[in-house]
């Protein structure tokens, strides 16, 4: 079959037919997760295994009231449950909003469908920036193409008639036809798709803490339990029942479900929030890693500027043409060149309508790392657009003044060479003819942006293609603190640009491979980044970074790679998404301790009673015997209290300062004093108790109530300082703690103070405060 006949694609029969046969290219990478996915992560976790084996423990012993605990897990697995399909059903539908379609020919006709809908053997139109949806063959036309994402290397690749494009690969310029020769399972598109979109690592010190300590637990609750059962049964001697129950609540207690669903429900509602502002985050996590970032790296075009290119003027250099010569030269070439790059745009919406009738051959797209292309122009020889510093090695004085206003700057020359298109190098004879300069309006409110980051402590450095001048005198217009520090990169190698990278702001002419070395060399001095970027040369760096920010106008590449999509496209938004981050981890990291505490106790108090069991057998004085003190319908009422509404109110409070570190020994260390104070509080009341003759009813009244003082320290302690709305929390605390402790004493099974047991209860928690304000007056100094 000839090209010409080729190129009028499939027949509605043909597709219809290769479609019946399963020929097509079914294949979506969805970020979100599928329904089954949410429904096990919520439901078949460790934790739930746990509790659930726990709770038919005691089930089956008839300790209903014990078990009452597990209608929370069951709660707990719903809401998440319920939060997830609502964060899902958002995603989804923002992401129809930015999803990309396919143009393929069929019946002669150009025509929109969807990646899936590919048929083996279509005819597909690319431009630059669009990613290759297909194995296929190019048909017509000349582009560069972008296999990074295959091969690692950066280098871009000359892809003309008969060469094959790779599924998976983006255009880096150029525009071409080509064949689908690969669909579905038989080509790159569903590893690389995939690749593209989710495959960072997940970056979470909050959820790799929470593991550690699952792990943790997960290894000492065996032997713990088999311990605890062994010690009541037969060294106690207590009923089976009671047994069980005693053994039931320190594993409950060492098991931290609650801030493992905290933090879930946390992110997931900042994934709701960010969508309702019109951000698209396509990795739960990214919230979290946004939180931490402590560098921020900005593409300039599209970012700090609108992106919105317009040739301001042209000027005329050359002593052989004519003004109106070069605007013929340049509207030729623009007309017969397939770049399709915002500045490309400008000088083609420019000089649209100037007549010439000259034919061209030999087309060497634009590309991000050349920063130049050409074509032969029939009369005139080699035409060059390109980056002025790239073409020629003295600086031409109308680009220097160009720059100075902040323009962005292109030179139009002229060469009698030719270019070997398989070898491309610049000839040494080429001569300038005019100097084309461009505006690119900086975004309102850009600069009140940069200075609220920067006030935050937030570090800015601009990542830029452009000539290093003239984005340091943008950068100068946006009240960008640091806009004399820049270099231009294409006058550095790799070793070099390493060394800078910290101390430098502003980096021109930055290939894409330089821009990821950027973010590698600061990710490795053990900075937190985010890279902004909207252009296919932004890829690289745009994985490299901790978090990625797009805007929804950029290529369609970035939108598949990116951990964040600002769908309004206003960098103006993000203060806001960085500080929600931040809101959410720092909350976390406020209210952890408090879920920590039950942790800490649970687990001291059970090596405690199973040394006592050990010193008791040994030395045949079972007085010495310790039980644990609690029950788990006990500890499950006062957390409701202490760890349920008080936390999740507290998630919601505005927080954007820095980030701390060492989020695990940070929270760990804030809730042990409260953690001993409970330990003390039993062995001292134990002992005491004992020895004056108290019955157990009386000891677990009191350690209830001390149980409650403690937690009710630690919700004091998150709220600090108080204002209006912590301080009606605190009240509601209260009053719900003395609510259940009054009315529902017959189910928690304990009674109430008495003449003999509230002077105890007043001593502990006098010491419990005293503890409390020492502790926090030692954390401000």
């Amino acid at each position: 079959m000839d090209i010409d006949k080729k190129l009028h694609g499939l027949t509605a029969e043909q597709v219809r037919k290769k479609t019946a046969q399963g020929l097509h290219n079914n294949f979506n990478a969805k970020p979100s997760s599928s329904n089954w996915e949410i429904f096990r992560r919520n439901v078949f976790n460790l934790f739930n295994f746990l509790n659930f084996i726990i709770a038919l423990a005691l089930i089956a012993v008839n300790a209903w009231s014990n078990s009452i605990f597990f209608v929370v897990i069951i709660f707990n697995a719903v809401s998440g449950i319920i939060t997830e399909l609502r964060a899902k059903k958002m995603i989804d539908k923002l992401n129809l909003l930015s999803r990309e379609q396919v143009t393929v020919i069929r019946s002669n006709r150009e025509q929109k469908i969807n990646s899936e809908e590919i048929v083996l053997g279509d005819i597909i139109k690319l431009s630059a920036g669009e990613q290759i949806p297909s194995d296929a063959m190019v048909l017509k036309g000349i582009a560069e193409a972008n296999e990074a994402m295959l091969t690692g290397e950066s280098d871009l690749v000359l892809k003309e008639a008969g060469e094959l494009l790779l599924s998976g690969s983006f255009l880096a310029s150029g525009k071409i036809i080509a064949e689908v020769t690969h669909v579905g399972k038989d080509n790159y598109a569903n590893k690389l798709m995939v690749e593209a979109k989710t495959h960072k690592p997940i970056n979470s010190k909050i959820l790799a803490s929470l593991n550690k300590i699952a792990g943790f637990t997960g290894k000492i609750i065996i032997p713990f339990g088999i311990a605890l059962i062994l010690e009541a049964l037969l060294i106690k001697h207590l009923p089976l029942k009671n047994s069980v129950i005693t053994t039931a609540t320190p594993l409950l207690g060492i098991l931290p479900k609650g801030i493992a669903l905290l933090t879930i429900t946390a992110l997931l509602t900042s994934v709701i929030k960010l969508g309702l502002r019109k951000v698209l985050v396509q990795e739960m996590y990214s919230v979290e890693t946004l939180a931490r970032v402590d560098t921020i790296c900005l593409d300039k075009t599209g970012t700090i500027t609108e992106g919105k290119m317009k040739v301001e003027t042209l000027h005329n250099i050359s002593k052989k043409y004519s003004q109106k010569e070069i605007e013929n030269i340049l509207s030729a070439y623009m007309k017969q060149s397939q770049d399709s790059n915002p500045t490309a745009q400008a000088i083609r919406n420019k000089f649209k309508n100037k007549k010439h009738g000259l034919k061209s051959e030999n087309i060497i797209p634009f590309s991000s790392d050349r920063k130049w292309g050409s074509m032969e122009l029939e009369e005139y020889g080699t035409i060059f657009l390109g980056a002025p510093e790239m073409l020629f090695e003295k600086p031409l004085k109308e680009v220097q003044e160009a720059q100075a206003r902040g323009s962005r700057v292109l030179t139009v020359a002229i060469s009698s060479e030719k270019i070997n298109n398989k070898k491309i190098v610049l000839p040494k004879n080429i001569e300038a003819l005019a100097v084309i300069e461009i505006l690119d309006p900086i975004r309102d409110g850009a600069a009140e942006t940069l200075e609220y980051l920067r006030s935050q402590g937030v570090d800015l450095k601009i990542i830029s293609g452009d000539n290093p001048v003239t984005v340091s005198n943008i950068a100068k217009k946006a009240g960008f603190v640091n806009y004399e520090s820049y270099i231009d990169c294409s006058k550095v190698n790799d070793k070099e640009l390493k060394k800078i990278a910290e101390e430098t702001a502003i980096f021109g002419r930055v290939s894409p491979h330089q821009k990821r070395l950027i973010i590698k060399t600061l990710k490795k001095a053990g900075h937190t980044t985010a890279m902004t970027g909207d252009g296919v040369n932004d890829i690289l760096a745009l994985r490299e970074a901790d978090c990625s920010i797009v805007m929804a106008e950029g290529d369609p590449a970035t939108r598949q790679i990116a951990n964040l999509v600002l769908l309004k496209s206003d960098f103006n938004d993000l203060p806001e998404i960085l500080f929600e981050g931040r809101r959410v981890v720092n909350n976390i990291t406020r209210i952890a301790p408090i879920f920590f505490i039950k942790t800490i106790y649970s687990f001291l108090l059970a090596i405690v009673c199973i040394l006592s069991g050990v010193l008791a057998s040994v030395t045949g004085h079972n007085e010495w015997l310790l039980i644990f003190p609690f029950i788990p319908i006990q500890v499950t009422v006062i957390d409701q209290i202490i760890e349920g509404f008080p936390p999740f109110v507290l998630t919601f409070e505005k927080n954007i300062k820095p980030v701390e570190k060492n989020f695990l020994k940070k929270t760990m260390l804030m809730a042990l004093p409260s953690a001993l104070m409970v330990v003390f509080s039993v062995l001292f009341v134990y002992i005491f108790g004992n020895l004056n003759g108290w019955i157990s009813q009386e000891i677990s009244t009191v350690l209830y109530y001390m149980l409650g003082v403690i937690g009710f320290m630690s919700v004091v302690r998150a709220s600090l300082p108080l204002n209006k709305w912590r301080l009606l929390l605190l009240i509601w605390t209260v009053f719900a703690f003395i609510f259940t402790a009054i009315f529902f004493r017959s189910l928690t099974e304990i009674g109430v103070l008495t003449g003999r047991t509230f002077p105890i209860f007043a001593l502990l928690s006098l010491v419990s405060i005293v503890v409390f304000v020492g502790l926090e007056k030692l954390k401000k100094r």
